[in-house]
């Protein structure tokens, strides 16, 4: 249960964290986990549920990563029963509950609410209900109480970037408002073709829409290689999903009618056409913004980021700052990654970040990359050879109909240690963890080739990239 905080009080705290998304409540978490019952944590969260009950989780459990995963894998089913036809099932009757969806949705996240609830109460984190505000250096006001603090853990988070010359209607959307699915038929202009749209495009297209995505540059999902975006962008198009690259939205009008978009394409020429929703995804940005800290003069980045050192503390060495806050990348891992170091460096360790951050686009096929690109490779002149192994070549990507995929392998050829891997594919996500590992324990790649993958599976591809760098494949 939160604390009230419609009445004056004072409460003092070991660690104020303001913000419990996946890096506020690992840091809170963690901490009452070290410092035991002796020390009081606070978890302070501004979103009210029923009975003015703090709502916790942020955005990733609220309106981002979980609502959003929870869409993309009906999806996926959607797609996968529309594309039995001509494997022995038919499957034209297929049809799609909107109610039905938000009611799914709502409870999926609901559960993981209470289940967070659960986990402060039996650590006996003090959860304060309302927005947040530094006084001074060592006090916040919540509400009508204050809190005293002697470390504090700022875990705001990030909002959608608003677009200025977009309309004030409710059919345009941000991130958030695109999970309440306000229709799920007619056309939808989403602008922006990275991680976020893509996703939100995956999903409104299997439900029913005729979506097209308008990106300024000339591929998707910047910050991946093409090599993995290709194959994604393929399966889009052929879903019906219109790509514009090189391309933008210069002004859209709301009318009766529709929201009326003028773009310019690649080639210059200008069009006008007419969408029943329009989707802002161009970034998200910090909040830094309500939360006092100019009072106490904490130092931001040119790009609005609150400056940190290498152990997350800001110009105020008791006052920390972790998640998308913090800077790039704004990933709810790395977020937890963050509060969890952060605890141990506010109980007296001395650590620092040093892995490697996954990225995952959870789009079909999902697109999913750690450590270097080939792309930054070139930029920082770093020295690699490429393994690559098509899943046309793999028996279990051909048992399941889908062999667009890849994985790819970069390996530093001095020491032949892995430094960067790649994979689009079916549960790309969850196969790129054997990489992620591998890099992070320095893994030569012969340990790859040499460790057993079970047959059928996809995971295999990823042995078998190592046996294609180590020229010992025999499925190729």
């Amino acid at each position: 249960m939160a604390e009230d905080t419609n009445s004056d009080s004072i409460v003092k705290v070991h660690t104020a964290v303001i913000g419990s998304g996946p890096a506020g409540y690992a840091a809170a978490f963690r901490l009452a986990d070290i410092l035991g019952k002796n020390k009081t944590i606070a978890l302070i969260e501004r979103q009210k549920g029923e009975n003015n009950q703090a709502v916790l989780g942020g955005v990733c459990l609220n309106e981002g990563c979980i609502p959003s995963k929870t869409f993309l894998h009906i999806a996926e089913w959607i797609n996968e029963g529309r594309e039995l036809n001509g494997h022995g099932i038919e499957m034209d009757s297929l049809t799609v509950s909107k109610d039905s969806l938000l009611v799914h949705k709502n409870k999926v996240v609901k559960q993981l609410n209470q289940g967070i609830a659960m986990l402060a109460k039996k650590r006996q984190v003090k959860v304060l209900c309302g927005d947040a505000k530094f006084q001074d250096a060592h006090t916040l006001q919540v509400g009508s109480t204050q809190v005293v603090f002697d470390h504090a853990v700022i875990a705001t988070g990030s909002r959608p970037i608003c677009l200025p010359f977009l309309p004030d209607d409710p059919r345009v959307l941000d991130s958030t408002t695109a999970l309440e699915l306000p229709s799920i038929e007619g056309k939808m202009l989403v602008i922006g073709g990275g991680i976020i749209g893509c996703e939100m495009a995956t999903f409104y297209q299997a439900f029913g829409m005729q979506v097209t995505i308008v990106e300024m540059l000339d591929q998707i999902m910047a910050g991946a290689d093409a090599d993995l975006v290709k194959p994604c962008q393929q399966m889009m198009e052929k879903r019906g999903v219109a790509i514009k690259l090189g391309a933008k939205v210069v002004k859209v009008t709301a009318t009766d009618d529709g929201l009326v978009a003028d773009l310019v394409l690649a080639d210059g020429s200008s069009v006008q056409e007419t969408f029943a929703l329009v989707l802002q995804s161009v970034g998200r940005r910090p909040n830094t913004q309500g939360f006092g800290l100019e009072e106490l003069n904490i130092a931001l980045t040119s790009e609005g980021y609150i400056q940190i050192d290498e152990g997350y503390r800001t110009s105020h060495s008791h006052i920390y700052a972790i998640g998308d806050v913090a800077g790039n990348p704004m990933l709810a891992h790395k977020g937890t990654v963050e509060g969890r170091l952060v605890a141990e460096i506010i109980s007296g360790k001395r650590l620092k970040m040093d892995a490697k951050i996954p990225s995952v686009a959870y789009t079909d096929p999902e697109v999913a990359w750690v450590g270097y690109t080939e792309e930054q490779a070139k930029r920082d002149a770093v020295a690699y050879k490429k393994a690559v192994f098509p899943w046309m070549a793999c028996g279990r990507s051909l048992c399941l109909g889908r062999t667009e995929g890849l994985t790819k392998l970069l390996v530093d050829p001095k020491t032949n240690r892995i430094i960067g891997a790649g994979i689009v594919g079916t549960s790309a996500g969850d196969l790129l963890s054997e990489l992620t590992l591998a890099i992070e324990m320095g893994c030569d790649v012969e340990d790859i080739a040499l460790t057993i993958h079970p047959h059928p599976t996809l995971s295999e591809t990823v042995g078998l990239a190592a046996e294609v760098y180590e020229g010992t494949v025999t499925d190729l």
